[in-house]
């Protein structure tokens, strides 16, 4: 077995990059997702429908406190990224400890609070009496297990920020499997019920998270954890609260909204119950693709900005919606034809099969809108910009689509104003990214554009493009920008950014261009910031280019 995990995506064919990537990640998403829909298919056949059902109304609560881990995860794996593409070893390995000692902390955190968080949770979302007591038995097994998906994701993470996606695969194949035997064992061989699918999974997971720790334990990589002598590094976690936070409280928040999602479905009885978790776990697999790769998308971006190299990034962004796109439409053909034989998977009596067709063919045609906001969000998260995807995301998922709910069931009281709750908050959201990915702003002003760059550096930036000054003979340029820059951020800068580097190339004019990762706004000669010595090497630069 190599002791090297390292994979450099600054360099080579960009969808080669991104297949080889992308597809054991893929697969390794494939099986984390198989713990718990081998639990609820296990559980709808040997059990019954109301064993489904209460599975089911348990996927918002686990993903409302996961997904703030999640979210922070992918902070920690942002700066991970940025610094190997930044060929930083030793901050790689500062990375790794302090990610590995955040995490441990959250896993206490998170095994008490969602214990004891599961009754008030459960009657927020109107569970039924008749589900009430499984679902939450299975819920407190599972968050008292919860650590080992917790570690796991952690250290499968670390292995994808340096581009290893092949072992955590391995590791999930290997768990995958034993959560299925377990299932079988517990539930239908010693009939321990909705508790015997509980202790099923956590011990999978457990196992899952033993592996990866060991791998990264043994490796000669910089990503190797250091046991000994282990500390946070303040400076490092702050910039993984900064990425990972703002994403990590968009999930959770959005996975929270979605209890009230499931409280709606919950009105129409444990069929309609029933039918919706078949649903749901049928669209966990069937959003993968794009799951995976916006995940890749980040690692890919967070590389490349690492580098400098910002055209790359910008072309694997491209690259990774075309891809996301065209897998999603292989997937709807078959899914669309095949609904009812997927949802008998589940549970076999009429009303839960209807049920569930009808949330899949009703749904998943919006996955290809759904597609371009989840990989442009990613790339963000790459680029190192955390917050507007997450004001974009939780105005659509949480504001939007719960006042759309409150007000559609209030005047209609059916089903389909329901089903149709998460398709609306998808066509928002990409409306909304769509904006603020319009580079050239004398185009397309976003609101939140205007009133982010008013606040704090007022209407002039609206009338100054430097790409419009650029023409042929326009003399040698060296431009930078700090990623700490605070007045302008993200929000504007690279848009402006990009378009004066574009300007440049069209009229053959010499430049360089450099990205500072930690410097602000306005550097001055850069001491005490990455950009120290930028004053050097631009003479040099324009030395080089300059004749007489």
């Amino acid at each position: 077995m190599s002791k090297h995990l390292d994979t450099n995506m600054t360099e080579g064919s960009i969808f080669r990059q991104l297949l080889f990537f992308s597809l054991p990640l893929l697969a390794g998403n494939f099986f984390q997702q198989c713990y718990n829909t081998v639990d609820s298919i296990v559980l709808g056949n040997f059990v019954g429908k109301a064993a489904l059902a209460a599975v089911g109304t348990t996927t918002p609560i686990i993903n409302t406190l996961i997904g703030l881990f999640l979210g922070l995860s992918a902070g920690i794996g942002v700066v991970i990224s940025q610094f190997y593409g930044a060929k930083e070893e030793e901050k790689v390995g500062q990375a790794v400890q302090t990610g590995l000692l955040l995490v441990l902390l959250l896993c206490a955190v998170f095994t008490v609070v969602g214990i004891l968080m599961v009754p008030a949770m459960l009657r927020l979302m109107a569970t039924p009496e008749d589900v009430f007591g499984e679902a939450k038995l299975y819920l407190q097994i599972y968050f008292a297990g919860v650590s080992g998906l917790m570690l796991y994701n952690l250290g499968a993470g670390i292995l994808r920020a340096v581009g290893d996606s092949r072992r955590p695969l391995y590791f999930l194949l290997f768990s995958a499997g034993v959560n299925t035997g377990l299932d079988l064992l517990f539930v239908a061989k010693f009939q321990w019920g909705i508790a015997g699918a509980a202790i099923a999974t956590i011990l999978a997971q457990l196992l899952s998270a033993v592996l990866v720790l060991g791998v990264l334990t043994f490796t000669s990589s910089s990503c190797r954890i250091r046991w000994k002598g282990m500390r946070m590094q303040k400076g490092i976690l702050r910039n993984m609260l900064v990425v990972g936070l703002p994403s990590g409280l968009q999930l959770a928040i959005t996975s929270f909204s979605n209890v009230f999602v499931q409280s709606y479905v919950n009105r129409f009885a444990s069929s309609c119950m029933a039918g919706w978790a078949a649903y749901q776990k049928i669209d966990a697999f069937a959003i993968l693709p794009m799951m995976t790769l916006s995940v890749s998308a980040t690692t890919f971006v967070g590389q490349n900005v690492g580098a400098g190299n910002w055209n790359r990034a910008q072309k694997g962004t491209r690259m990774a919606l075309g891809m996301a796109t065209v897998a999603t439409v292989l997937i709807l053909i078959p899914l669309m034809i095949w609904a009812r034989p997927l949802c008998a998977l589940f549970n076999q009596e009429s009303q839960v099969l209807d049920f569930g067709v009808y949330f899949i063919r009703l749904i998943s045609p919006f996955y290809l809108i759904a597609n371009f906001n989840q990989i442009y969000a990613g790339a963000l998260r790459g680029a190192g910009d955390a917050k507007m995807p997450m004001y974009i995301m939780l105005g659509s998922f949480v504001v939007f689509r719960q006042i759309y709910l409150l007000v559609t069931y209030q005047c209609f009281g059916t089903l389909l104003p329901v089903a149709l709750g998460y398709p609306v908050g998808w066509v928002l959201c990409s409306v909304l990214l769509l904006g603020y990915s319009v580079s050239d702003t004398s185009v397309m002003k976003p609101v939140y554009h205007t009133l982010y760059d008013i606040g704090t550096c007022g209407w002039r930036y609206y009338w100054t493009s430097l790409d419009k000054a650029v023409e042929e003979g326009y003399p040698p340029v060296y431009f930078w920008r700090g990623n700490d820059d605070s007045m302008l951020g993200p929000a504007w800068m690279p848009g402006q950014y990009n378009d004066f580097e574009k300007a440049l190339q069209a009229c053959n004019v010499p430049y360089k261009r450099v990205t500072y990762q930690h410097a602000p706004h306005a550097i001055g000669t850069g001491n005490g910031t990455d950009a120290e010595g930028w004053m050097t090497q631009a003479a040099a630069f324009w030395e080089a280019h300059t004749t007489g």
